[in-house]
C-alpha cells in the first residue's frame, strides 16, 4: 500500500514526544531528506485518531500545530489523501471524509490521520 506524500507542501506530521508536527509550513523551505529509507515510506496500516481523543496536553500540543497551517497545506494534504483509496476507506469506516483531516503521522510504516470535526 503507498500513498504519496509531497513532503514540500503537505501537512506530513512526524510523531515526535507524542505530538504531530508540520513537516512544512508557510514560509519554510524544505530541506532534504537524509537518507530516507524505503521502508519509512512503506503504509503498512492507517489509522485514524479524534484529536478530542488525545491526552490534554498532547491536544492542546497539537491544536498549536493546527493553528499554524495554511489552507494551502491542508488542501494539498487533503487531496493526497483523496487520491488515495486506502486512506479514504479507513475515513469513511469511521464516517469520516478528508475534509475533517487536520494533521498526519507516518511512522514504522503506521499512516496515523488526525482528525477534528469543525
Amino acid at each position: 500500500m503507498r500513498i504519496r506524500i509531497s513532503t514540500a507542501s503537505i501537512v506530513a506530521a512526524a510523531l515526535s514526544l507524542g505530538t504531530p508536527v508540520w513537516a512544512q509550513t508557510q514560509g519554510t523551505q524544505p530541506k532534504p531528506p537524509q537518507a530516507q529509507s524505503e521502508e519509512s515510506t512503506v503504509i503498512r496500516s492507517i489509522q485514524v485518531v479524534d484529536v478530542k481523543e488525545l491526552k490534554p496536553e498532547v491536544r492542546s500540543r497539537v491544536e498549536a500545530v493546527i493553528a499554524k497551517a495554511s489552507e494551502e497545506d491542508l488542501k494539498s494534504l487533503r487531496g493526497s489523501i483523496d487520491a488515495s483509496t486506502e486512506a479514504t476507506s479507513a475515513l469513511k469506516a469511521k464516517g469520516l471524509s478528508s475534509a475533517q483531516v487536520v494533521a498526519v503521522n507516518l511512522s514504522n510504516g503506521i499512516l496515523t490521520l488526525f482528525t477534528k470535526l469543525a
